[in-house]
C-alpha cells in the first residue's frame, strides 16, 4: 500500500461487510448507538496501522465508505466512538479493535492480553470503567476476500430425508490421525476431501456429513491458560468464514473444494451453527466485535439491569433475536453458507434460544417466518437441537413444519432399555416407528426425528457401555463438568478390564444400540468413531481436549473391525429395503388390499400385544411384525412400493426368551439377517425359522427375520418387481 492517504467514496450501505466489486472495496457496518466509527487498514500481516478511514456517511444507522483502491487480500478492522456507559448497556471503547460481523476472511491470530478487554480487568466492579489500552496488536483482524471460484457442475445431492444417513464428525479429529492421508492434510478441509476420508464415508454408508463448528471460533482464555482449548468450537465469532485452522493452505477456497469434492460423491454437508452466543462471554468477557459495535443491540439484556446479559446458552450471552439487524445478520449468513459455500443444510445449536420472542420460546416466532418464507432457506435441511437452558427451554417435538429436530427422547428411551430399566416398552415402541406422539399432530412426518444415541456431547458409544459415571478431571474442573445423568451402564466394571465376559457383553452392547438406531424410523445419526469403538476414557465432556483423547483413531482390532462390518451390513440393508425408510407414520391398522395391519406388536407368546401387557413394569421384551406389502408409498414414477415381510425382537432382559414367531402368514420360513448375539452380529449355524415356531432370543440381544414376499402375477408376468429397493 502506498504512503499517501487512499480516495475515499461515499459507498453504500448494503451490501454489509467488505464487498469486492472488481474494481474497489465497499465497507458497511451497521451501529445503531454509535456516535462516530473508524476504518483501520492494517499491513499484509496485520501488524500495524497504516491508514485510518472515518466512516462519515451513515444511512439507515450503517455506517459506510467505498475505496476505489481496496483490493481483495486488504487487512482491516473497526473502532466504534460512543459512550462506555454499562448501566445503559453501551460499552463502547475506541481503544478496542473490533472484528467487522460480516468478515468473509481472517488474518493473523488472536493473542490473549488483558488488552482485549474493554473494561480495567482486576479492579473492583472493574468493568464499569473504561479500560485505554490499545488491543490492535493482539486481536484478530478481517481481510477483504475475493469470491472467485470454479464450481464447475456442482449440483446439491438432495438427498431426501427419508433416504438420509447422517454421520457427525470433527474436521480435525477425523482425520488427524488417519495414515492413509498425506500428512500435510491430516485434520483439515483438504482431509476430509482426499479419497481415504470418503472412500470410508461411502463404505460406510454416509449420506450426509454434519460438521461440528467450522464458524471462526476463539479459544477461551482460561482454556490457553491452562493448555487447552475450545476444541469443539462452540465459541463463534465469525459468522461468514470457515476456520482458518482447519485449512492447509490457510484459505477459504479449500472449503469451497471439500464441499464440491464431497458433493461429487453424493455426499451432502450439513454445519451444525452456534447463533445463539457469541464468544464474548458475559460482561466480564472480552471486546472483540458485537460488544463494542453495539451491545445493547446486539444481546439480550437484563432488562432491570442492562449492565448484565440474559443467558439462556449457559455461555454469558445470548444474541438479541428481537432487534432486527441481529436477525439480518444470521439469514445473511446462513444465505452466504448456502449460496456461495454451497453447504446443503444447518443444524442449529440450543435452537429454542432462536426461537424465544420475550421469555417463552415461540414457535411462530420472527425467526422461523423468516426462514419459511425464504426461497434459499426453506429448500435447506433445517435440523434443531430443540432446547436450550432457559425456562421452558425442552422443545422436543414442538419445532414447526419443515424443521427436523435431534429427539433427545429417542436417545434416552434407547439408553435406558438397554441399560434394563423397566416400564419403557411403551415409549421404546414410539422411538422405534418414528415417534409419532410427537410429530404426527403437527403435520410431519417420521423423518422429522432425527435419532441418535450418542453425540459429540457425552459418552461414546463405547464409554457408554463401560463406565457408570463421567470421568473429566483431564478438563481441569475436578470432574464438575459435564453431565451426570448418562443413562449409562459399565456391565459390571468401570472402564477397560481383562474380563471377557464383561467385554464381549460391552460389545453386545454395542451391536444392539446400533441395530435398535437403524432400524428404526427416522433419520440416523451416527457419532464419529462410534463404529470404531473410539473411546475418549470415561470424558462425556471433552470439548477442550484436543488431542488423541478426542481424535479418531484408526487401528483396526478383531472387535472393531467386526463391528465396523455389521454397521456397514445394517445400513445396506436399511438401504436395500424402504421398510426401515417409511415417509409416513404407521396406522396401526388393516392396509387395504393387504388383509393385514401395516404393524403389529408381539409378545414373546407371538399374540398380539394387548393393553394390559404394555403396561406391565417387568416387561423388557417385545417384538414388531413389519409386514412389507403395507407400504402405502409410491416411488417417484407413482409406482406402488412393496418389501419383504420382518420381524424384529428386542429382549433387554438379562435372560434368554423364546420367542414364538406369529403364525401368519402361514408356512413362511424366516432367514435370520441380524442376530447381536454372535460376535458378528449374524447366527453362524444357518438356520432358518418358520412360522409358529419359537425363536431363541438370547439375553440382552437383537434379531431381525426376513421373510420374502411372495410376488403378484404382475411381476411374475413381467419377471419385474414393485420393490424398489434402491431409490
Amino acid at each position: 500500500m502506498s504512503s499517501r492517504k487512499q480516495e475515499v467514496w461515499p459507498g453504500k450501505p448494503y451490501p454489509l461487510g467488505a464487498t469486492w466489486d472488481g474494481q474497489g472495496v465497499n465497507f458497511a457496518l451497521f451501529s445503531e448507538h454509535a456516535e462516530r466509527v473508524e476504518l483501520c487498514l492494517f499491513d499484509p500481516l496485520g501488524r500495524r496501522i497504516v491508514e485510518t478511514v472515518d466512516l462519515r456517511w451513515k444511512t439507515d444507522q450503517v455506517w459506510h465508505c467505498y475505496l476505489p483502491e481496496g483490493r481483495p487480500g486488504l487487512v482491516y478492522g473497526y473502532r466504534v466512538h460512543g459512550p462506555y456507559d454499562p448501566g445503559r448497556g453501551h460499552r463502547f471503547n475506541p481503544r478496542k479493535l473490533l472484528l467487522d460481523p460480516y468478515a468473509k476472511d481472517l488474518a493473523g491470530p488472536l493473542r490473549w492480553n488483558d488488552s482485549l478487554f474493554g473494561y480495567r480487568v482486576g479492579h473492583a466492579r472493574a468493568d464499569l470503567a473504561a479500560d485505554r489500552r490499545d488491543s490492535a496488536a493482539a486481536m484478530l483482524k478481517a481481510r477483504v476476500a475475493d469470491p472467485a471460484f470454479v464450481w464447475g457442475d456442482d449440483r446439491p445431492p438432495r438427498t431426501p430425508w427419508h433416504d438420509t444417513v447422517i454421520y457427525e464428525l470433527h474436521v480435525k479429529g477425523f482425520t488427524r490421525l488417519n495414515t492413509e492421508i498425506p500428512p500435510p492434510l491430516r485434520g483439515t478441509y483438504a482431509g476430509l476431501a482426499s479419497a481415504p476420508a470418503i472412500d470410508y464415508l461411502k463404505r460406510l454408508g454416509i449420506t450426509a456429513v454434519e460438521l461440528m463448528p467450522v464458524h471462526a471460533f476463539v479459544d477461551d482464555r482460561h482454556l490457553v491458560q491452562h493448555g487447552l482449548r475450545n476444541y469443539w468450537g462452540y465459541n463463534s465469532i465469525g459468522f461468514f468464514v470457515p476456520d482458518l485452522r482447519y485449512s492447509a493452505n490457510g484459505g477459504i477456497k479449500e472449503f469451497k473444494a471439500m464441499v464440491r469434492r464431497l458433493h461429487a460423491e453424493g455426499i451432502e454437508v450439513i454445519l451444525d451453527v452456534v447463533y445463539n452466543h457469541t464468544a464474548e462471554g458475559n460482561h466480564l468477557g472480552p471486546t472483540l466485535c458485537f460488544r463494542g459495535i453495539d451491545n445493547a443491540a446486539y444481546y439480550r439484556l437484563n432488562p432491570e439491569d442492562p449492565r448484565y446479559y440474559v443467558d439462556y446458552t449457559g455461555c454469558g450471552n445470548t444474541l438479541n433475536m428481537r432487534h432486527p439487524r441481529v436477525l439480518q445478520l444470521i439469514m445473511d449468513s446462513l444465505r452466504y453458507w448456502v449460496l456461495e459455500m454451497h453447504v446443503d443444510g444447518f443444524r442449529f445449536d440450543l435452537a429454542s434460544a432462536l426461537a424465544r420472542e420475550l421469555h417463552a420460546v415461540d414457535r411462530l416466532g420472527a425467526f422461523f417466518d423468516i426462514i419459511h418464507q425464504d426461497p434459499v432457506l426453506s429448500r435447506v435441511k433445517l435440523i434443531a437441537e430443540p432446547w436450550d437452558l432457559g425456562e421452558g427451554g425442552y422443545q422436543v417435538g414442538n419445532f414447526p413444519v419443515g424443521w427436523t429436530e435431534w429427539n433427545g427422547r429417542y436417545r434416552d428411551a434407547v439408553r435406558a432399555y438397554w441399560k434394563g430399566d423397566g416400564g419403557l416398552i411403551g415409549e421404546l415402541a414410539y422411538r422405534l416407528t418414528g415417534s409419532s406422539d410427537l410429530y404426527e399432530q403437527g403435520g410431519r412426518r417420521p423423518y422429522a426425528s432425527v435419532n441418535f444415541v450418542t453425540c459429540h456431547d457425552g459418552f461414546t458409544l463405547r464409554d457408554l457401555v463401560s463406565y457408570n459415571g463421567k470421568h473429566n478431571l483431564a478438563n481441569g474442573e475436578e470432574n464438575r463438568d459435564g453431565e451426570n445423568h448418562n443413562l449409562s451402564w459399565n456391565c459390571g466394571a468401570e472402564g477397560p478390564t481383562g474380563n471377557q465376559h464383561i467385554n464381549g457383553l460391552r460389545e453386545r452392547q454395542m451391536r444392539n444400540f446400533f441395530a435398535t438406531l437403524l432400524l428404526s424410523q427416522g433419520v440416523p445419526m451416527i457419532s464419529m468413531g462410534d463404529e470404531l469403538m473410539r473411546t475418549q476414557q470415561g470424558n462425556n465432556n471433552a470439548y477442550c481436549q484436543d488431542g488423541e483423547l478426542s481424535w479418531m483413531d484408526w487401528r483396526l482390532g478383531n472387535g472393531e473391525s467386526e463391528l465396523l462390518a455389521f454397521v456397514q451390513r445394517l445400513l445396506r440393508l436399511r438401504r436395500e429395503h424402504p421398510t426401515f425408510r417409511r415417509r409416513h407414520f404407521f396406522q396401526g391398522r388393516e392396509i387395504r388390499g393387504a388383509g393385514v395391519k401395516d404393524l403389529v406388536w408381539l409378545t414373546p407368546k407371538g399374540r398380539e400385544m394387548t393393553e394390559f401387557e404394555w403396561n406391565q413394569s417387568f416387561a423388557r421384551c417385545l417384538g414388531q411384525f413389519l409386514p412389507g406389502d403395507t407400504i402405502e408409498e409410491e416411488d417417484e414414477r407413482g409406482r406402488r412400493i412393496r418389501d419383504d415381510n420382518f420381524i424384529l425382537l428386542l429382549n433387554a432382559h438379562h435372560e434368554a426368551i423364546p420367542f414364538r414367531l406369529p403364525s401368519e402368514p402361514a408356512y413362511a420360513r424366516y432367514e435370520v439377517l441380524v442376530d447381536t448375539w454372535y460376535a458378528e452380529g449374524v447366527r453362524n449355524d444357518g438356520r432358518y425359522f418358520h412360522s409358529g415356531e419359537a425363536y431363541p432370543l438370547q439375553g440382552r440381544s437383537l434379531a431381525l427375520l426376513h421373510h420374502q414376499r411372495s410376488r403378484t402375477r404382475l411381476e411374475q408376468a413381467t419377471g419385474t418387481s414393485t420393490f424398489r429397493g434402491h431409490p
